[in-house]
C-alpha cells in the first residue's frame, strides 16, 4: 500500500501520513533532539504500545508508557496530571516527545498533556480508529472534560506528525468504525460532496477497513480538515464549520455521561441542524432527506428520545461554542455551503427537536 502525505499548515507545519506499517516513521517524526518519549495508549494497545517502546528503545530513546483509561474517562484533570507526573519525576525537557497512540480520547489527552508541560512540547499522534484518523488527532485542538461539559479546558497544540495506519482500522469494533463515519460525511456535507456520492453509491464498501473505498474517504475527510485548519487554526471564523452537528451532539454526550460514541451524537446533531437550517428557511427539505438515507445507509442512529430536551438545552448553554449567552449553530445553506446561524428562537429549536425526538434510536450509541 502507498502512502498518501496530506500538509498541514497551522504554527508549524506538519504532514499526515496515510497508509499501512506506518510505525517505522515515527523515529523521524520524534527527532534527533529528543531523549526521552512518553507513549500514552489506552489497555487494548498494550501489546502495540510495547512495540512502539521496543522500536523507539532501539533507536535510542528512553521510553515511558502510560496506560490511561479507556474512551473519555481519558479526558480528566486527574489523568492529565497523573501523567504530568510522570514528566516530572523523567525530568522531560522541552525537546521530549509526547506520543499519543489510540482513539480520539487518547489523542486528544496526549495533545493537552504536551501542550501543557513546560508551555509546550512536541506531540506526535498515532490515531488507532476512524475517528481519530479524520478528526481528533488532525487539526491541533487538545483538550480534557469536566463536570460542566466536554473538551471546556483544553489548547490549541498542532502535532509533528500524524501516522494514520489504516492496518489498524481491520481490528476495530464494527460499532466504532461506523460511529467514525460520521465525521466523514460531516465533511462531505460541509465541503466535498464527492465524499457522500460514495457513501451512496455503496455504504458496504464505505464500511469495509479494507476497501479502496474507505481509504479514498479518510484521504478526503482529512483534506477537507487539513485546508479549514490551516486557513484558521485557532477557530476564529473558518474552523467553526468543523463543529456542524456538534452543539446538539456534545449536549447529547453530556447528558449520556459520556456513554454514547461522540460519531454516533454527531449523526444525531447533523440531523437536527438540517431540520433546524429547513425550519430556518435556509436548506431545502430534499438535503434533510439526504442526510436521513445517506446516516441511516451506514446504520448511524438520528432520534433522541424526546423528554430530554431540557437537559440538552441547558448543556448547549454550556457549551464553548456559545457566545454572550447566544447559542450558535453551524448549518447549511446547501451541500458545501455552511453558514452560522446565531441566536435562533425557542420555537425554532424546539421544532427542530421534534422532528428528531420519535424515539431512543442506539444503533451505535453506547
Amino acid at each position: 500500500m502507498s502512502t498518501t502525505r496530506i500538509g498541514v499548515s497551522a504554527e508549524r507545519d506538519y504532514d499526515v501520513l496515510i497508509g499501512a506499517g506506518l510505525l517505522g516513521e515515527l523515529t523521524g517524526l520524534v527527532g534527533a533532539k529528543a531523549r526521552r518519549v512518553l507513549v500514552l495508549h489506552p489497555p487494548a494497545l498494550a501489546g502495540m504500545a510495547d512495540a512502539v517502546r521496543g522500536g523507539l528503545f532501539a533507536a535510542g530513546y528512553e521510553v515511558h508508557l502510560v496506560e490511561v483509561p479507556d474512551a473519555e474517562e481519558a479526558k480528566t484533570a486527574e489523568v492529565a496530571a497523573s501523567c504530568w507526573a510522570v514528566l516530572g519525576l523523567a525530568a522531560f525537557g522541552r525537546d521530549d516527545v509526547v506520543v499519543g497512540l489510540g482513539g480520539g480520547a487518547t489523542t486528544d489527552l496526549a495533545g493537552f498533556v504536551a501542550a501543557t508541560w513546560l508551555r509546550g512540547v512536541p506531540v506526535v499522534q498515532v490515531p488507532t480508529t476512524l475517528l481519530a484518523m479524520v478528526d481528533a488527532a488532525v487539526g491541533g485542538k487538545t483538550g480534557i472534560n469536566t463536570v460542566e461539559g466536554k473538551n471546556l479546558v483544553g489548547a490549541f497544540h498542532s502535532p509533528v506528525g500524524v501516522l494514520c495506519d489504516l492496518t489498524s482500522l481491520q481490528t476495530l469494533p464494527e460499532r466504532d468504525l461506523t460511529a467514525g463515519l460520521a465525521e466523514i460525511v460531516k465533511a462531505g456535507f460541509i465541503a466535498d460532496e464527492r465524499i457522500l456520492e460514495l457513501v451512496e453509491a455503496d455504504p458496504a464498501a464505505a464500511r469495509d477497513p479494507r476497501s479502496d473505498t474507505l481509504r479514498e474517504l479518510v484521504e478526503r475527510a482529512i483534506a477537507v480538515k487539513s485546508r479549514v485548519v490551516s486557513a484558521d487554526l485557532r477557530e476564529a471564523d473558518l474552523r467553526e464549520i468543523l463543529n456542524y452537528g456538534h452543539t446538539l451532539a456534545h449536549a447529547i454526550e453530556h447528558t449520556e455521561h459520556y456513554r454514547w460514541r461522540h460519531g454516533a451524537a454527531v449523526s444525531v446533531g447533523m440531523v437536527f441542524a438540517a431540520e433546524l437550517a429547513r425550519l430556518a428557511g435556509h436548506l431545502d427539505g430534499s438535503v434533510v432527506d439526504r442526510h436521513r438515507v445517506i446516516l441511516g445507509s451506514l446504520d448511524l442512529p438520528m432520534t433522541y428520545p424526546g423528554d430530554r430536551w431540557e437537559q440538552l438545552h441547558e448543556a448547549m448553554r454550556r457549551d464553548k461554542k456559545s457566545r454572550a449567552d447566544m447559542l450558535r449553530f453551524v448549518i447549511l445553506d446547501g451541500i458545501g455551503k455552511p453558514v452560522r446561524l446565531e441566536g435562533p428562537e425557542e420555537a425554532l429549536l424546539v421544532a427542530a427537536y421534534a422532528a428528531i425526538s420519535s424515539g431512543q434510536d442506539s444503533r451505535v450509541a453506547s
